[in-house]
């Protein structure tokens, strides 16, 4: 019986059996193409595996096989940083699956996008993660207010949020 236990509580922590304490569903008007591109990261939630970057950006590239190839950059005590990974669609608009390690793929929930694309708020399957991004380097005072806002609404604590230096 334990090892049942203990074989449910591995399988529930790969899983992400976590209780989602956040709102992370996806804009229904999501347009590939348009989204295609640079991105700037103005905020996001530490994690490991960007702790400490700066000046960090991400490009998304079509490839032929309709996948979207992923470049992620940014500077990290001085050094230039660079990850790569693909994302692939799900049958919900906003809501892509991307890898940098192999075959583990994780959500990408495109939450709030403007009508000119140019700013955007992302999220995961998780409360764990949270990204204002931006095809410019920094972003108004009102088009933040507004972000934050719908992230608040969507029960995120942006207080946690990390300004990125661009």
């Amino acid at each position: 019986m334990k090892k049942i236990s203990t074989l449910s509580v591995l399988l529930c922590l790969l899983a992400g059996c976590s209780k989602l304490t956040v709102d992370n569903t996806v804009v229904t008007n999501f347009d590939l193409n348009r989204y295609l591109g640079d991105w700037y990261e103005i905020a996001r939630f530490d994690h490991r595996f960007e702790r400490g970057m700066e000046h960090t950006k991400a490009s998304y590239i079509l490839r032929e096989d309709g996948k979207v190839a992923v470049l992620n950059t940014g500077i990290k005590k001085g050094k230039h940083s660079e990850a790569k990974g693909v994302a692939k669609l799900t049958d919900t608009s906003g809501h892509l699956r991307v890898s940098f390690w192999g075959p583990f793929y994780s959500d990408y929930r495109v939450m709030l996008i403007d009508d000119g694309y140019k700013y955007a708020l992302v999220g995961s399957g998780s409360d764990n993660y949270l990204w204002i991004l931006s095809r410019t380097p920094q972003i108004a005072g009102d088009v933040k207010e507004k972000i934050l806002a719908e992230a608040r609404k969507r029960g995120y604590d942006t207080d946690e949020l990390i300004w990125v230096e661009q």
